[in-house]
């Protein structure tokens, strides 16, 4: 697979199957993706995969606060402005009339929405999650570092035959992730990431980009 082709098939897949990942192919993508770029070669990132019992134990723990419908954790980072201008704003509608309009769900529907939610906590089935932390000490440029990393991940998982799913909605639980990673205490968690092979028998609605000529400019002659 071409980079071009990995780029574009790329996309958050919400429906994976069961089937186990080798280890060996995931050490080979996180090995490779060590070679991502980042300021002063600062590598910024620290990454934990979870397989196997401790991910099951981490769904279980996941599922039961959503069923006892307690608070999320404190946020450590903020997700999103609190008012988005345009044209963000109306991306952001748009991707969500797109993503719930895809299940059938209704605007109104808030039980329905919630139901569709609650399925990151089981990392929509993958057999493999990464949960990607950064130090609470590092600035801007450094998360973009982390960002570049995380994509060069998922375009690899793409040249191995894997699809992924990037989730920010972990950083509400950050607690409960903690429990089973016990990661050091000045790391903060950023976002986690299901990994595995798309269960193909699910449709999917792929979603839209912005033409070119809204989001770059030529500067020329």
């Amino acid at each position: 697979m071409d980079v071009y082709e990995a780029v574009r098939s790329r996309r958050a897949v919400r429906s994976f199957t069961d089937r186990p990942i080798p280890k060996e192919v995931l050490e080979r993508v996180l090995s490779a993706a060590a070679w991502s770029p980042s300021g002063s070669n600062l590598q910024p990132w620290h990454a934990y995969v979870l397989t196997g019992a401790p991910l099951a134990e981490l769904k279980k723990r996941a599922g039961e606060r959503v069923a006892a419908g307690g608070p999320w954790d404190e946020p450590e980072y903020e997700m999103y402005p609190p008012s988005l201008k345009s044209p963000y704003d109306e991306r952001r509608s748009a991707f969500g009339k797109q993503r719930y309009g895809a299940l059938d769900i209704a605007r109104e529907d808030w039980e329905a929405r919630q139901r569709a939610a609650a399925a990151n906590w089981d990392c929509f089935g993958a057999p493999v999650a990464l949960f990607c932390y950064i130090d609470r000490d590092m600035g801007p440029p450094q998360w973009s570092d982390v960002g570049m990393y995380l994509q060069t991940i998922m375009l690899l998982l793409r040249a191995e035959g894997l699809h992924s799913c990037t989730q920010m909605a972990w950083a509400k639980y950050h607690k409960t992730v903690a429990e089973i990673i016990s990661p050091p205490s000045e790391l903060i968690l950023f976002c986690g990431i299901s990994i595995g092979f798309e269960d193909v028998t699910v449709g999917y609605t792929r979603l839209d980009r912005a033409p070119l000529d809204e989001t770059v400019r030529f500067i020329e002659n």
